[in-house]
């Protein structure tokens, strides 16, 4: 019985090996030669002007929200499109009420001006 989780055993190391011993060898082989401009931190060529760890506007994360589900709109329309012909009406339809649960959706946020920037 133990004969079957031998493979599994070998799978669980040989992964390990490949996932952590690139990390470790380059810990062992890599030159630490640390200098101020190293650990500083990088922001677009020139000095961090603030902390990082100041609060970010509410806006940043509601359009990065919106990214998202408009994204997984554009990738739930492509399958779709490559069966359109097997689905007939039923899919179409069911389609259209996706899309307009979506477009409902865009407008009450643009009502609500979640889009507009200030």
């Amino acid at each position: 019985m133990l004969e079957n989780y031998l493979p599994i055993l070998v799978f669980l190391v040989m992964g390990l090996l490949f996932g952590i011993g690139p990390v470790v060898a380059g810990f062992i082989l890599a030159p630490n030669k640390p200098d101020s401009e190293k650990l500083s931190p990088y922001e677009c060529g020139f000095e961090a002007f603030e902390d990082s760890r100041m609060k970010f506007d509410v806006r940043y994360y509601l359009v990065a929200i919106l990214f998202i589900i408009f994204d997984l709109e554009i990738a739930f329309l492509f399958p779709w499109a490559v069966v359109m012909e097997e689905l007939g009406m039923f899919g179409f339809m069911a389609m259209l009420m996706f899309l307009g649960i979506l477009v409902i959706g865009f407008i009450y946020e643009w009502n609500k001006g979640a889009l507009e920037w200030e």
